[in-house]
């Protein structure tokens, strides 16, 4: 909000006794006044407002404040008497300025003109020059003689502004009309753009309080008010608020956290290195058949939820699956049946014992793994535990075949 310092020039001449504006034109400009000086105050509570008597001798009435009573109680002791003093009631409101207690604040004087001005019109311009020099800016209610003094004032409030200036304001208000109500929507109330409206001001916003009653009144119960409706709607949000994420963990799957993840990967490292080793081994000497079966019927794995170890295994067990498109053909014999028929007539699946066992294929299908160092300890030690467990399988298959070794006849005697 703009903090601004006003002095409010009253016309206190004899013209204001006529009666073209109800009830009377001095008292329709206490109302327009009361108006001006609540819009002042209620814009800022920082804002103040003082009071200038223009005739018969320019006086100042109430210097700055914030309390309208003061202002609205000197007014109304003002009488109808002597002539107007335009031009001296805005130098000596101009010097009131100056002396302001805020400095920060801008300077306003708002000027109600119900008399014919008797200054010349060079006089208006040459003050209307200062007046812009100071950054003071000048609304003017033109009201009552609006046809002797509308071209004076209006070359005066086109001085002020300039080219481009908008700051200061001429609203000519012609008879018969109510003069608080024709301000009330003039930009001497709520400026050029409406911005400086005010609710709470009479005949604004339906003429209703906000609480149904003056704040001024009681500004305890205003202020408790205010605080209640506050924690209310901020109430009203956090369970807004609630509802949606509820609904929305409900629709969608929670997504995995930094957390989770943490909780997963060292629940994973429980298992050694080599254990893992030695189980993605092992997986590597199933039958082609029952690995390609398991391939088919397995589920792709998900990636980023594997560790490491995982990943190797499950890249030693995609090298070693069979290739089904790049078998070549195989020697077949005199009956036009293939070695790999009887192999399979025989054990009933193909037997990959003689190529598991050879170290050196397996240290280089190790050194393809990406990740995987064939000289570390760990895998030696898988490997070593794997051909170990080849080597006692083997000879468990020549015990069930006949318990006789090669070299030996049926009875069991050497050849």
């Amino acid at each position: 909000m703009v903090l601004e310092s006003t002095i409010v020039c009253a016309d206190t001449s004899e013209y204001m006794r006529n009666g073209d504006f109800v009830p009377t034109r001095i008292q329709a400009q206490q109302d327009a006044v009361n108006l001006v000086c609540l819009s002042k105050t209620k814009s800022n509570p920082e804002n103040n407002v003082g009071l200038i008597a223009m005739s018969p001798n320019v006086k100042v009435l109430v210097t700055m404040t914030s309390e309208v009573e003061i202002i609205l109680a000197n007014l109304h002791q003002c009488h109808p008497e002597g002539s107007l003093n335009f031009l001296t009631g805005i130098k000596v409101a101009h010097l009131a300025l100056k002396h302001r207690q805020g400095k920060n604040h801008r300077m306003r004087i708002v000027a109600f003109v119900g008399s014919p001005i008797e200054n010349e019109e060079k006089e208006l311009v040459k003050l209307a020059k200062k007046l812009k020099k100071e950054k003071v800016n000048v609304d003017i209610i033109n009201f009552g003689q609006d046809s002797d003094n509308t071209e004076k004032l209006t070359t005066f409030i086109n001085t002020i502004n300039g080219s481009e200036g908008t700051g200061s304001h001429l609203v000519t208000i012609p008879p018969g009309t109510l003069l608080s109500d024709a301000l009330m929507h003039s930009p001497v109330i709520v400026g050029e753009d409406g911005s400086g409206a005010v609710p709470g001001l009479p005949g604004t916003g339906g003429g209703e309080f906000e609480f149904g009653f003056d704040p001024a009144s009681d500004p305890e119960l205003a202020m408790a008010l205010r605080i209640s409706m506050e924690e209310q709607r901020q109430r009203q949000e956090d369970e807004t608020k609630q509802v949606i994420e509820d609904t929305a963990g409900e629709t969608t799957p929670k997504p995995t956290t930094d957390t989770d993840t943490t909780n997963n990967t060292s629940s994973n490292h429980c298992y050694s290195e080599e254990a893992l080793l030695e189980q993605a081994l092992a997986m590597s000497m199933n039958p082609a058949a029952e690995t390609t079966s398991s391939m088919e019927e397995a589920p792709i794995p998900d990636f980023s939820n594997m560790t490491e170890e995982q990943q190797i295994a499950y890249a030693m067990q995609m090298s070693l699956a069979p290739d089904e498109e790049a078998e070549t053909p195989m020697e077949t014999d005199a009956g036009g049946s293939s070695k790999t028929d009887d192999a399979k007539a025989e054990g009933g699946t193909e037997d990959y014992s003689e190529v598991m066992s050879d170290p050196t294929f397996l240290r280089s299908v190790l050194e393809n793994l990406p990740g995987v160092d064939p000289s570390s300890e760990t895998v030696q030690n898988a490997m070593g535990s794997l051909l170990q467990q080849q080597t006692t399988k083997d000879e468990d298959q020549r015990k069930k075949k006949g318990g006789k070794k090669d070299g030996e006849d049926k009875d069991g005697k050497k050849k």
